[in-house]
């Protein structure tokens, strides 16, 4: 239930989640289906859920199952593939899909409302990248996990599989695609909804929007306690477990929270714009998600790719992403984000990053310096024949790249990274892509790290394979147990 009252400092909880994101909500949902006793606290900053990174026009929705991004499969100096990130993030995804197939089953959640089925096609020009996407489609197509991926290098199938994409290109050109049937397109923050009207109903659940952990602190080594400022004043909780869920935001909070484990972690903010079309006759003319390949020293999140979206039920045509550079952490964050983040602890290692980076460096420079020309000449090369009358910019959610101290010194790491105190009572998620894809994996891997005890008892071992029944083949099926995953969630897609 959504808490209307103040609370104080007697005001005590199993666990306080940070975030009202489509991280926290999906821990909170699990945590209330293995127990439904157990009292829970959702704390966020904005007036309402999902409406930072989780919101779909702050993120790709792609249902990153590894199909078609290329940065995933990456070519090893040797001139070999490495598929390793490949199969964990489509395994982690498969677990995703589990989860909501079983909530569907129960009656708690309505595909319809976020999931969508949609072809994720990869699409290459030019012998050399044509030649890696041969090579990457061998090397995966003999796997259960890529068994179904099909290859094309002629011009009239690829057509067929994205006209808007091969109108105006000349037939005697170099171009090669894959295309998975079995895709998707989510809104995660449509998600993210549906997971807090199942939160509401849960009587020892409750969820507060507009307020704001300012600090939290372990208190004699027991409890952690809790500032939240609210427009009402700040007050203070208790709780045994704490979930930093909060975006960008949670470095900050994992900073103030002292543990040890934070004092090797900095962030690298990176800004990004789409371009949007909601031109009905256009949308309806491309069913797919598009990727391409990044141009040398992007980051992840800057692989360009056309896709057709859900927005809060609309369909629509996104290009882009195209990175930039913002002090903020947050969307709705401040410009001192970056800066107040910065400790003797950490600024050897940023330093280190910018040094060894700069190619990253120099393609957000470009990226800032881009005008509505340079905007457009991007995506001509995906859509030929783009009118930009047809086309607005909206603004991207924020994403906060790792920095992590090594003992190689800085390390600029692109993911998601969980982080845990030596006890157990708190964890933090830093990071960006692959994230809400594989929101079910991650928050697993917390309740092992942090809930150890419950997670190999009877009753919370039971319910969890009600959910999943995977669950006891390992947090990255394959083979026997991928194919029995999928065969139990298709029914999702079919609905669609």
């Amino acid at each position: 239930m959504i808490a209307s009252h103040q609370l104080g400092i007697e005001k005590s909880f199993d666990a306080v989640l940070v975030g009202a994101g489509i991280m926290s909500t999906t821990l909170a949902v699990l945590l209330s289906e293995l127990d439904p006793d157990l009292k829970l606290l959702i704390v966020e900053r904005l007036e309402g859920p999902g409406l930072e990174s989780s919101a779909a026009v702050n993120n790709a929705g792609t249902g990153h199952a590894a199909n078609c991004e290329l940065n995933y499969t990456p070519l090893q100096a040797d001139g070999t593939l490495s598929i390793s990130k490949a199969l964990s993030i489509n395994a982690a995804f498969e677990r995703s899909l589990e989860f909501w197939a079983s909530l569907v089953e129960q009656g708690k959640l309505i595909p319809q409302r976020f999931l969508h089925k949609l072809p994720h096609i990869s699409f290459v020009w030019g012998d050399e990248d044509v030649a890696f996407l041969r090579k990457r489609f061998l090397k995966l197509a003999d796997l259960t996990a890529f068994a179904e991926m099909k290859w094309s290098d002629e011009y009239e199938q690829l057509h067929s599989w994205m006209p808007l994409v091969m109108e105006g290109r000349p037939k005697s050109g170099s171009y090669a695609a894959t295309i998975v049937e079995r895709g998707t397109d989510i809104d995660f923050g449509s998600l993210t909804s549906c997971f807090v009207e199942r939160l509401n109903e849960v009587d020892c659940v409750e969820l507060i929007f507009g307020s704001k952990v300012v600090d939290l602190k372990k208190v004699d080594n027991d409890f952690w306690q809790l500032d939240i400022l609210s427009s009402n004043g700040k007050y203070q909780v208790k709780t045994d477990f704490v979930f930093l869920g909060a975006g960008g935001g949670a470095l900050t909070l994992l900073q103030k929270s002292g543990i040890p484990e934070s004092r090797i972690y900095g962030g690298f903010p990176v800004s990004g714009q789409w371009l949007v079309c909601s031109d009905p006759s256009l949308a309806t003319q491309h069913s797919a998600k598009v990727y391409g390949k990044a141009k040398v020293g992007a980051p992840p999140m800057s692989v360009p790719h056309l896709d057709t979206r859900w927005i809060e039920g609309s369909r629509s045509l996104l290009f882009g992403p195209y990175a930039g550079f913002s002090g903020k952490f947050l969307k709705e964050g401040s410009r001192l984000d970056l800066l107040q983040s910065i400790s003797r602890s950490n600024l050897l290692p940023m330093l280190q990053v910018g040094f060894n980076n700069i190619e990253l460096v120099t393609y957000l420079i470009g990226q800032l310096l881009q005008g509505e020309e340079e905007r457009m000449d991007a995506l001509y090369a995906f859509f030929p024949f783009a009118d930009p009358k047809d086309w607005d910019v909206a603004i991207a959610g924020q994403r906060v790249q790792i920095i992590k101290r090594t003992s190689s010194g800085g390390v600029l790491q692109m993911g998601t990274e969980v982080v845990t105190s030596s006890d157990g009572s708190l964890a933090a998620l830093l990071g960006a892509s692959p994230g809400a894809s594989t929101s079910v994996s991650i928050m697993l891997e917390i309740l092992q790290r942090c809930w150890t005890k419950q997670m190999t008892s009877s009753p919370w071992r039971e319910r969890l394979v009600n959910l999943l029944p995977s669950f006891n083949d390992g947090l990255a099926p394959a083979g026997k147990t991928l194919v029995e995953m999928r065969r139990r969630s298709n029914f999702l897609l079919d609905l669609q």
